[in-house]
Protein backbone atom coordinates (compact mmCIF):
# COMPACT_ATOMS: atom_id res chain seq x y z
CA UNK A 1 0.00 0.00 0.00
CA UNK A 2 2.88 2.33 0.84
CA UNK A 3 4.46 1.34 -2.36
CA UNK A 4 1.30 2.22 -4.23
CA UNK A 5 1.22 5.68 -2.56
CA UNK A 6 4.81 6.32 -3.51
CA UNK A 7 3.99 5.60 -7.09
CA UNK A 8 1.29 8.37 -7.04
CA UNK A 9 3.54 11.07 -5.39
CA UNK A 10 4.93 13.29 -8.10
CA UNK A 11 6.86 16.59 -8.09
CA UNK A 12 3.79 18.58 -9.08
CA UNK A 13 1.69 16.97 -6.35
CA UNK A 14 4.22 17.93 -3.73
CA UNK A 15 4.47 21.60 -4.89
CA UNK A 16 0.67 21.94 -5.02
CA UNK A 17 0.28 20.50 -1.52
CA UNK A 18 2.91 22.89 -0.10
CA UNK A 19 1.29 25.88 -1.74
CA UNK A 20 -2.06 24.98 -0.26
CA UNK A 21 -0.53 24.59 3.18
CA UNK A 22 1.27 27.93 3.02
CA UNK A 23 -1.86 29.71 1.82
CA UNK A 24 -3.99 28.25 4.58
CA UNK A 25 -1.28 28.93 7.16
CA UNK A 26 -0.84 32.56 6.04
CA UNK A 27 -4.56 33.26 6.35
CA UNK A 28 -4.54 31.75 9.79
CA UNK A 29 -1.54 33.81 10.81
CA UNK A 30 -3.09 37.02 9.46
CA UNK A 31 -6.39 36.26 11.14
CA UNK A 32 -4.67 35.54 14.39
CA UNK A 33 -2.61 38.78 14.71
CA UNK A 34 -3.23 40.40 18.09
CA UNK A 35 -4.32 44.07 18.29
CA UNK A 36 -1.51 46.67 17.95
CA UNK A 37 0.96 43.94 16.93
CA UNK A 38 1.82 45.64 13.57
CA UNK A 39 4.02 48.73 14.15
CA UNK A 40 6.23 50.99 12.02
CA UNK A 41 8.97 48.32 11.88
CA UNK A 42 6.58 45.80 10.26
CA UNK A 43 5.60 48.27 7.45
CA UNK A 44 7.56 48.51 4.25
CA UNK A 45 8.68 51.89 2.96
CA UNK A 46 5.86 53.42 0.92
CA UNK A 47 3.41 50.79 2.12
CA UNK A 48 0.94 53.42 3.44
CA UNK A 49 -0.30 55.28 0.35
CA UNK A 50 -2.87 58.10 0.07
CA UNK A 51 -5.49 55.56 -1.01
CA UNK A 52 -4.92 53.58 2.22
CA UNK A 53 -5.63 56.59 4.46
CA UNK A 54 -9.23 57.00 5.56
CA UNK A 55 -10.89 60.39 4.97
CA UNK A 56 -10.27 62.87 7.83
CA UNK A 57 -7.96 60.32 9.48
CA UNK A 58 -5.05 62.80 9.57
CA UNK A 59 -5.99 65.46 12.16
CA UNK A 60 -4.05 68.46 13.50
CA UNK A 61 -2.81 66.38 16.43
CA UNK A 62 -1.19 63.89 13.98
CA UNK A 63 0.93 66.61 12.32
CA UNK A 64 4.44 67.24 13.56
CA UNK A 65 5.48 70.83 14.27
CA UNK A 66 6.48 72.68 11.07
CA UNK A 67 5.50 69.61 9.01
CA UNK A 68 3.19 71.61 6.70
CA UNK A 69 5.51 73.89 4.71
CA UNK A 70 4.87 76.17 1.73
CA UNK A 71 5.52 73.47 -0.83
CA UNK A 72 2.87 71.20 0.75
CA UNK A 73 0.04 73.76 0.54
CA UNK A 74 -2.28 73.87 -2.45
CA UNK A 75 -3.09 77.21 -4.07
CA UNK A 76 -5.80 79.12 -2.13
CA UNK A 77 -5.87 76.38 0.55
CA UNK A 78 -5.38 78.84 3.43
CA UNK A 79 -8.30 81.30 3.66
CA UNK A 80 -9.17 84.04 6.17
CA UNK A 81 -11.11 81.53 8.27
CA UNK A 82 -7.96 79.41 8.72
CA UNK A 83 -5.87 82.27 10.17
CA UNK A 84 -6.10 82.94 13.90
CA UNK A 85 -6.60 86.42 15.32
CA UNK A 86 -3.27 88.20 15.56
CA UNK A 87 -1.50 85.37 13.70
CA UNK A 88 -0.10 87.59 10.95
CA UNK A 89 2.52 89.78 12.65
CA UNK A 90 4.82 92.40 11.19
CA UNK A 91 7.68 89.90 10.95
CA UNK A 92 5.49 87.60 8.81
CA UNK A 93 4.85 90.22 6.12
CA UNK A 94 6.99 90.11 3.00
CA UNK A 95 8.62 93.28 1.73
CA UNK A 96 6.22 95.23 -0.46
CA UNK A 97 3.31 92.94 0.45
CA UNK A 98 1.17 95.76 1.88
CA UNK A 99 0.43 98.16 -0.98
CA UNK A 100 -2.14 100.90 -1.48
CA UNK A 101 -4.63 98.56 -3.15
CA UNK A 102 -4.65 96.18 -0.15
CA UNK A 103 -5.37 98.95 2.39
CA UNK A 104 -9.01 99.83 3.01
CA UNK A 105 -10.15 103.43 2.92
CA UNK A 106 -9.84 105.29 6.23
CA UNK A 107 -7.83 102.52 7.96
CA UNK A 108 -4.67 104.62 8.24
CA UNK A 109 -5.66 107.12 10.93
CA UNK A 110 -3.72 109.91 12.62
CA UNK A 111 -2.62 107.77 15.56
CA UNK A 112 -1.03 105.27 13.12
CA UNK A 113 1.37 107.89 11.75
CA UNK A 114 4.69 108.69 13.35
CA UNK A 115 5.56 112.29 14.07
CA UNK A 116 6.90 113.98 10.92
CA UNK A 117 5.97 110.88 8.90
CA UNK A 118 4.04 112.83 6.27
CA UNK A 119 6.60 114.95 4.40
CA UNK A 120 6.04 117.65 1.78
CA UNK A 121 6.59 115.33 -1.24
CA UNK A 122 3.84 113.04 0.14
CA UNK A 123 1.20 115.77 -0.02
CA UNK A 124 -1.07 115.80 -3.04
CA UNK A 125 -1.69 118.94 -5.05
CA UNK A 126 -4.27 121.16 -3.33
CA UNK A 127 -4.49 118.64 -0.45
CA UNK A 128 -4.01 121.31 2.24
CA UNK A 129 -7.17 123.41 1.94
CA UNK A 130 -8.53 126.25 4.06
CA UNK A 131 -10.78 123.91 6.04
CA UNK A 132 -7.73 121.78 7.01
CA UNK A 133 -5.91 124.71 8.64
CA UNK A 134 -6.51 125.75 12.21
CA UNK A 135 -7.10 129.40 12.99
CA UNK A 136 -3.85 131.38 13.18
CA UNK A 137 -1.84 128.32 12.05
CA UNK A 138 -0.15 130.18 9.16
CA UNK A 139 2.36 132.56 10.76
CA UNK A 140 4.47 135.29 9.20
CA UNK A 141 7.53 133.05 9.22
CA UNK A 142 5.67 130.55 7.00
CA UNK A 143 4.92 133.10 4.27
CA UNK A 144 7.28 133.27 1.32
CA UNK A 145 8.73 136.56 0.15
CA UNK A 146 6.31 138.31 -2.19
CA UNK A 147 3.56 135.78 -1.45
CA UNK A 148 1.10 138.38 -0.10
CA UNK A 149 0.23 140.53 -3.10
CA UNK A 150 -2.31 143.33 -3.46
CA UNK A 151 -4.72 140.87 -5.10
CA UNK A 152 -4.62 138.72 -1.92
CA UNK A 153 -5.61 141.57 0.38
CA UNK A 154 -9.17 141.99 1.59
CA UNK A 155 -11.23 144.83 0.17
CA UNK A 156 -11.12 146.30 3.67
CA UNK A 157 -7.38 146.94 3.27
CA UNK A 158 -6.36 149.94 1.22
CA UNK A 159 -3.68 149.79 -1.47
CA UNK A 160 -0.11 150.33 -0.39
CA UNK A 161 1.39 151.67 -3.60
CA UNK A 162 -1.66 152.11 -5.77
CA UNK A 163 -4.83 154.16 -6.09
CA UNK A 164 -7.78 153.94 -3.74
CA UNK A 165 -9.97 151.01 -4.79
CA UNK A 166 -13.53 151.72 -5.97
CA UNK A 167 -15.92 152.03 -3.04
CA UNK A 168 -13.15 152.50 -0.45
CA UNK A 169 -13.29 155.63 1.74
CA UNK A 170 -10.64 157.92 3.20
CA UNK A 171 -11.48 160.11 6.22
CA UNK A 172 -9.80 162.89 8.13
CA UNK A 173 -10.12 166.27 9.91
CA UNK A 174 -9.34 169.88 9.02
CA UNK A 175 -8.71 173.02 11.09
CA UNK A 176 -7.90 176.50 9.72
CA UNK A 177 -8.24 180.13 10.88
CA UNK A 178 -6.45 183.38 11.65
CA UNK A 179 -6.91 186.88 13.11
CA UNK A 180 -8.68 189.30 10.80
CA UNK A 181 -7.32 192.79 10.23
CA UNK A 182 -10.22 193.66 7.97
CA UNK A 183 -13.53 192.21 6.87
CA UNK A 184 -13.10 189.65 4.12
CA UNK A 185 -9.64 188.51 5.18
CA UNK A 186 -8.87 185.00 3.88
CA UNK A 187 -6.93 182.07 5.26
CA UNK A 188 -6.13 178.87 3.38
CA UNK A 189 -5.34 175.25 4.20
CA UNK A 190 -4.82 171.98 2.26
CA UNK A 191 -5.42 168.25 2.73
CA UNK A 192 -3.53 165.51 0.82
CA UNK A 193 -5.04 162.05 0.39
CA UNK A 194 -3.04 159.15 1.77
CA UNK A 195 -3.85 157.25 -1.42
CA UNK A 196 -4.68 159.00 -4.69
CA UNK A 197 -7.97 158.53 -6.50
CA UNK A 198 -8.34 157.56 -10.16
CA UNK A 199 -9.91 160.97 -10.81
CA UNK A 200 -10.98 164.04 -8.88
CA UNK A 201 -14.26 163.72 -6.94
CA UNK A 202 -17.23 166.06 -6.79
CA UNK A 203 -16.96 168.25 -3.67
CA UNK A 204 -19.66 169.45 -1.26
CA UNK A 205 -19.06 171.72 1.75
CA UNK A 206 -21.72 171.41 4.47
CA UNK A 207 -22.22 173.78 7.39
CA UNK A 208 -22.78 172.51 10.91
CA UNK A 209 -25.69 170.04 11.02
CA UNK A 210 -26.20 169.92 7.22
CA UNK A 211 -26.40 166.74 5.10
CA UNK A 212 -27.16 165.92 1.45
CA UNK A 213 -27.93 162.94 -0.79
CA UNK A 214 -24.21 162.26 -1.33
CA UNK A 215 -23.09 163.39 2.14
CA UNK A 216 -25.35 161.67 4.65
CA UNK A 217 -23.68 162.85 7.87
CA UNK A 218 -21.00 161.97 10.39
CA UNK A 219 -22.16 158.38 10.85
CA UNK A 220 -21.59 156.23 13.91
CA UNK A 221 -18.70 156.10 16.36
CA UNK A 222 -19.60 159.23 18.34
CA UNK A 223 -20.17 161.13 15.11
CA UNK A 224 -16.62 160.53 13.89
CA UNK A 225 -17.29 158.44 10.78
CA UNK A 226 -18.07 160.99 8.06
CA UNK A 227 -19.88 159.55 5.05
CA UNK A 228 -19.51 160.11 1.29
CA UNK A 229 -21.02 158.20 -1.62
CA UNK A 230 -18.66 156.91 -4.39
CA UNK A 231 -17.10 159.71 -6.43
CA UNK A 232 -17.78 162.39 -3.79
CA UNK A 233 -15.78 164.50 -1.33
CA UNK A 234 -17.83 165.70 1.66
CA UNK A 235 -16.46 168.47 3.93
CA UNK A 236 -18.42 168.76 7.18
CA UNK A 237 -17.99 171.94 9.26
CA UNK A 238 -18.55 170.99 12.90
CA UNK A 239 -17.58 174.38 14.46
CA UNK A 240 -16.92 177.89 13.12
CA UNK A 241 -16.43 181.44 14.47
CA UNK A 242 -16.63 184.84 12.70
CA UNK A 243 -16.97 183.45 9.18
CA UNK A 244 -18.50 185.37 6.32
CA UNK A 245 -22.21 184.62 5.96
CA UNK A 246 -22.14 184.48 2.15
CA UNK A 247 -18.95 182.44 1.66
CA UNK A 248 -17.86 181.14 5.07
CA UNK A 249 -15.79 178.15 3.86
CA UNK A 250 -15.08 176.96 0.33
CA UNK A 251 -13.10 174.18 -1.33
CA UNK A 252 -10.59 174.97 -4.05
CA UNK A 253 -7.83 173.21 -5.98
CA UNK A 254 -9.81 169.95 -5.82
CA UNK A 255 -7.79 167.13 -7.45
CA UNK A 256 -7.46 163.33 -7.22
CA UNK A 257 -4.53 163.93 -4.83
CA UNK A 258 -6.31 166.15 -2.31
CA UNK A 259 -8.13 169.47 -1.87
CA UNK A 260 -7.71 173.01 -0.52
CA UNK A 261 -9.94 175.04 1.82
CA UNK A 262 -10.35 178.77 2.21
CA UNK A 263 -12.09 180.58 5.13
CA UNK A 264 -13.30 184.18 4.90
CA UNK A 265 -13.58 186.53 7.92
CA UNK A 266 -16.80 188.39 8.65
CA UNK A 267 -15.70 191.07 11.19
CA UNK A 268 -12.33 192.84 11.28
CA UNK A 269 -9.93 192.84 14.24
CA UNK A 270 -11.28 189.48 15.45
CA UNK A 271 -10.25 185.83 15.21
CA UNK A 272 -12.06 183.61 12.74
CA UNK A 273 -11.75 179.84 12.18
CA UNK A 274 -13.46 176.64 11.07
CA UNK A 275 -12.79 172.99 11.80
CA UNK A 276 -14.51 169.70 11.07
CA UNK A 277 -14.25 166.37 9.27
CA UNK A 278 -14.10 165.17 5.68
CA UNK A 279 -14.64 161.93 3.76
CA UNK A 280 -13.93 160.94 0.16
CA UNK A 281 -15.02 157.69 -1.50
CA UNK A 282 -13.39 156.41 -4.66
CA UNK A 283 -15.71 156.08 -7.67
Amino acid sequence: MIAAARKRVTYSNVIATMALFIALGGVAVAAGLPRNSVGPKQLKRGAVTAAKIRKQAVTSAKLAPQSVINGKLAANSVGPGNIGNGAVTTAKLAKGSVIAETIKNSVVTTNKLNNEAVTTPKLGKESVTTTKLENESVTSAKLGKGSVTAAKLSDEIGPLLSTLKPGQTLRGTFDLGSSATAAGDLTRGAVSYQFPLLKEPAVTVLQKGETSANCTGLGTGAGQTPQATPGNLCVYVTESVNLDGVAPLAAENNTRLGFGLVAKAKEPTSSYFAYGQWAVTAP
